[in-house]
């Protein structure tokens, strides 16, 4: 890295809530979020916001006639960013964004085009509620920004591409401030019966529906989660810093099909390889995986960690058994499991899972791993 990038806010609305000390406190709790709910005609395990997280959302929405008809993926960006900017003690306004989502506005697809299916009509405001440019868009007018604002979306790995393309602006010296993230409100019956329909969605019945990083299972168990999460990104020195960024990493498999990864994760080895740029693997004591709870996934993302770690494993786990796969938030999810871990210097593991590596005595680095449909992995390597 050419210049030292540090982390000095993080904001978070998830399962878990919406403050870091009741965060915190959920990790120590081994049990799931997920629940079984009804999502249309059909129950689902899912693992929905915490119900006083969702009463403060609709909050904001009432708070400003304009936010009443925004996408719950909208409002969820903009509750994270405030407490992420609030954190980071940013008030001039004067910072880039770059903040993106995997599906988008899927709430008010779906209701939109329902109600064109049923009317040949549809409302004034549904074109531009639904663009994906909306997310990043509409929270820098709710924070009165006026730098560079971005949205995109790269599948699972959308949040840490955020990351990439934050510290990408920072290195170049083009800003020395970004705010990047994911946010995801997918909980939608036609989002779901997608999932289904890949046959990759969980039917475990269990306190555990989501097997995430379980190699022994034998069907797949991926679950749905919502949530958005932000982080503060800054140039130099700075003594408020949670964590720095030691390093990224990211690289793109060639697609035997739509949703392929390679028995190895090759995409996986090279940008951890690319996100350790010369560390030595040992320095490493954790990684959070990204493991989306399938057989394939989970198995092909160990295999590229064995590949590059050898001997010399880290600590492994993973947030998906426990809030499901929040697809384009879920990598910054995971970088503040990271953050959390480095600053409580504890390790929060999968309960249902043994880890076979010895708990460091001090977490000094921890890797986060994401991966998207057409093989965009990433990889970021945090410090203390």
């Amino acid at each position: 890295m050419k210049n030292k990038i540090a982390i000095t806010g993080l904001g978070s609305v998830s399962p878990l809530g919406d403050h870091p000390n009741s965060i915190w406190e959920a990790y120590g709790n081994p049990e799931s979020y997920i629940r079984f709910l009804s999502v249309g005609d059909a129950v689902f395990p899912v693992a929905a916001l915490a119900a006083d997280v969702k009463q403060s959302i609709e909050s904001l929405r009432f708070s400003d006639v304009k936010y009443k008809n925004l996408d719950d993926s909208v409002l969820y960006a903009i509750a994270a960013s405030r407490k992420a900017v609030a954190q980071a003690g940013w008030n001039d306004g004067r910072f880039g964004i770059n903040i993106g989502s995997s599906r988008g506005a899927t709430q008010l697809f779906e209701k939109y085009h329902r109600e064109f299916l049923e009317t040949g009509s549809t409302a004034t405001l549904a074109s531009p509620t639904t663009t994906l440019g909306n997310i990043a868009s509409w929270v820098a007018n709710d924070l009165n920004n006026d730098g560079p604002d971005i949205s995109h979306s790269i599948t699972c790995s959308t949040a840490l591409h955020a990351l990439l393309n934050g510290v990408a602006w920072l290195q170049s010296g083009m800003a020395d401030k970004f705010l990047v993230g994911g946010s995801e409100a997918p909980l939608t019956p036609f989002t779901l019966a997608q999932l289904k329909a890949m046959k990759i969605y969980s039917t475990f019945e269990d306190s555990y529906p989501c097997k995430a990083f379980d190699l022994d299972k034998k069907s797949n168990s991926m679950v749905l989660g919502e949530g958005a999460a932000m982080a503060c990104l800054e140039t130099g020195e700075n003594v408020n810093a949670l964590a720095w960024i030691e390093g990224i990493g990211y690289a793109t498999e060639m697609l035997q099909h739509n949703v392929s990864i390679s028995a190895d994760a090759e995409c996986f080895q090279k940008s951890m390889r690319m996100a350790l740029n010369g560390i030595d693997p040992t320095e490493v004591d954790t990684i959070v995986l990204h493991a989306p709870g399938t057989i394939k996934g989970d198995v092909s993302e160990y295999n590229a960690v064995e590949k590059v770690f050898g001997n010399h494993m880290p600590m492994l786990t993973t947030n998906k058994w426990k809030i499901g796969h929040t697809f384009g938030s879920s990598g910054m999810l995971s970088v503040e499991l990271a953050v959390l871990m480095l600053q409580h210097q504890q390790f929060i593991g999968i309960p249902f899972r043994d880890n076979p590596v010895s708990k460091p005595a001090t977490i000094r680095k921890v890797l986060i791993n994401a991966v998207g449909f057409g093989g965009n992995a990433v990889s970021v390597l945090l410090s203390k």
